[in-house]
């Protein structure tokens, strides 16, 4: 039976035809909007790799979602309370009835991605104590053993051998070519710093700079990527990082043992503390010298004197004079012998004692433990949001299967009198006939007056 204000030329949709026109009806004319808002309820459920959020201002807010395959190129990592930038489209989630924004592209407000990035990744390894300085190698008094991880081509390697140059002692460099810009080039130095680590025991390097020359912050984005940073974390070489000009500074900088701020300075360091090195042992050396002379002066005073008490020792003398200028020459060089002797064995005992070095182990255990408890929470929160969500699903189904919400929209249902037998089909009912029909509030007793 008809409700009396409808007619049969009357269009009844169903609920999923009209949540299929209001997403057509949005779709096409809401295609690629620009919206601006705070984020609020981020969350990544389940293993989608989904981001799910709210975007809203002082008076309103709207569902959003970022769907793992478009986030590519995002340079920062998305959080509650931040105030975006979002590009996308508006559409309709029809299975719940719900409009959303999906989200194509982001941006922060009042500040760039690449800066954003930056400072959340710093804030990230600074919190693990990447940039602590108990963390840090000691570097080398006398680096000879140099490797250095560059362009090939660029400014900063032509600037480094210039410099070592003027060493005074010879030096043996090591380049290990590597892209320093591009999408291609934090892999490559990733991986370069990976086989110099493997390669320590053969080559013997005392130290590795990393670097090259300045440019914009984009331009020097591989030395702000997170798997450069750990790399250099990680290596059991001392690491200088020496990223563009002055006023540059990088995550590298930051974890490496000693952040220089030019690639010529790198060089200059090294330099310096081999000159420093040479000076301090051209010290040594005078000072033995000093002490040789006193004691060859004391001799020959000493000679001199016993020359007086002797009567005409010529003989005697001239052959102690000879005996004395040989032992001084054997005694000037077991004393250079001695001194290069136990500079040698200076050298060794330093490199076995920095290979030694407990810390390294303490700070690698440190670090597992931190990843291994984040680890185990972050599974832990991931369990409880899908059987949140689980929940949230049973309850939603059990809602519509709810008889009463279906008498809820309008519908009603009809029990043939006595007995309470349900009305199906008209053919149930005779004309006088008794019915009760149950509304969602309330029931309604009816004398049935026509079937048809």
């Amino acid at each position: 039976m008809l409700l009396p204000f409808l007619n049969e030329q009357t269009s009844v949709y169903t609920v999923s035809d009209l949540n299929g026109r209001i997403r057509n009806l949005l779709e096409s004319n809401l295609n690629f909007v620009w919206v601006k808002g705070e984020i609020s309820n981020f969350r990544i459920p389940g293993s989608s790799g989904h981001w799910y959020f709210t975007l809203k201002d002082e008076r309103s807010q709207i569902r959003a979602v970022f769907f793992k395959g478009q986030r590519r190129n995002l340079r920062f990592q998305p959080e509650s309370g931040l105030q975006v930038v979002c590009q996308g489209r508006v559409s309709v989630y029809e299975p719940r009835g719900e409009y959303q924004l999906i989200v194509e592209l982001m941006e922060p407000q009042g500040i760039g991605a690449l800066q954003l990035a930056f400072e959340q990744l710093k804030k990230k390894l600074d919190a693990e104590g990447l940039f602590h300085p108990d963390r840090k190698l000691p570097l080398p008094t006398c680096p000879q053993r140099i490797g250095i991880i560059t362009s090939p081509t660029g400014a900063a390697v032509r600037d480094i051998l210039k410099v070592l140059q003027r060493s005074p002692y010879p030096l043996s460099v090591t380049l290990l070519p590597v892209r320093v810009q591009g999408m291609e080039a934090a892999g490559e130095i990733t991986a370069a710093l990976s086989l110099a680590d493997s390669l320590a025991d053969v080559f013997q390097w005392d130290l590795l700079i990393v670097g090259r020359g300045g440019g914009s912050m984009e331009d020097l984005q591989p030395f702000n990527e997170e798997v450069v940073a750990r790399a250099i974390a990680a290596s059991s070489v001392p690491i200088i990082s020496a990223v563009g000009h002055e006023i540059d500074f990088s995550i590298s900088d930051l974890v490496a043992d000693l952040r220089m701020p030019t690639p010529t300075a790198a060089g200059e360091w090294i330099v310096g503390r081999l000159q420093t090195l040479e000076r301090e042992l051209t010290g040594y050396r005078d000072h033995l010298q000093r002490l040789l002379t006193h004691k060859l002066d004391y001799e020959a005073q000493r000679l001199h004197y016993l020359e007086k008490r002797l009567v005409h020792p010529g003989r005697k003398l001239e052959d102690l004079r000879l005996a004395l200028d040989d032992r001084m020459e054997r005694l000037q060089l077991a004393y250079s012998n001695r001194l290069e002797g136990l500079r040698t064995i200076h050298s060794h005992l330093r490199e076995r004692m920095l290979l030694a070095n407990p810390g390294r182990m303490v700070q690698q255990t440190r670090r597992l433990l931190f990843q291994s408890t984040k680890d185990l929470l972050f599974h832990y929160r991931s369990l409880v949001n899908e059987r949140r969500l689980r929940l949230q699903g049973y309850a939603e189904r059990l809602e519509g299967l709810n008889p009463l919400s279906v008498l809820a929209r309008g519908y009603s249902i009809t029990y043939l009198l006595p007995g309470k037998a349900i009305v199906r089909r008209s053919s149930q009912v005779l004309p006088g006939q008794d019915i009760l029909v149950q509304l969602s509030v309330g029931e309604l007793t009816c004398t049935v007056k026509e079937t048809k």
